[in-house]
């Protein structure tokens, strides 16, 4: 008899977890969650030297997309090295094969989210991005791992301009420190981690 095969769900890292300890304690609590995940990482301090150097070196908006999903990478290269359990994957047949050996996916984006899939501009971040990756997978369920709390914040300022375009039909949900308390418990069960984000109920100043 085969093993039931998992659900899936896209889990965006934030970048801005780079250097907190809760790093730790989310990787902890992920792998212990009963649905496949696949994780794809914010660009963390190899994105924000992009940012930075793009106005002294004077590269276009279309590099600095590229550069900044090859800084995706190597904070996911950087997870992978210090986090046992983690490996690549660029697409998600290949999340799928890491899945089935009961490990977490790594998406890397570079394979698959080039200009023609993707638009070329820094209103299209690594939120964006995932959430293009979880309707790309078939996935149903978006989690947002953020530095901050949902609850703390004007819900606008959590993603990107693009992100309620690209999320469309998926569940998302945004955690931060706070839904560290229980988050170990509610993913072994296969609960929803965070606070719901539904911009049905969240009116937009300025819609893509």
């Amino acid at each position: 008899m085969k093993p039931e095969k998992k659900r899936p769900l896209v889990v965006k890292l934030g970048g801005s977890l780079w250097r907190s300890p809760d790093l730790s304690r989310w990787m902890s609590a992920l792998k212990g969650a009963s649905e496949a995940i696949t994780l794809v990482p914010g660009g963390g301090p190899f994105a924000d030297a992009v940012r930075r150097a793009q106005p002294e070196m004077g590269y276009s908006d279309a590099a600095a997309h590229s550069m900044a999903m090859l800084g995706m990478e190597q904070y996911g290269l950087a997870l992978i090295d210090k986090f046992e359990g983690l490996r690549l994957a660029s697409t998600p047949a290949e999340a799928s094969e890491i899945h089935s050996r009961g490990e977490i996916a790594v998406w890397r984006p570079m394979d698959m989210a080039g200009a023609e899939q993707v638009p070329a501009s820094w209103d299209v971040t690594s939120d964006s991005l995932a959430a293009w990756y979880a309707r790309e997978s078939g996935a149903q369920s978006l989690l947002l791992i953020k530095s901050v709390d949902a609850e703390a914040c004007d819900p606008e300022s959590l993603v990107d301009a693009c992100f309620e375009v690209y999320s469309r039909e998926l569940e998302v949900y945004v955690a931060g420190p706070k839904a560290l308390v229980s988050a170990s418990s509610i993913f072994a069960q296969g609960g929803a981690v965070g606070a719901r984000l539904d911009f049905a109920l969240t009116p937009r100043k300025n819609k893509p």
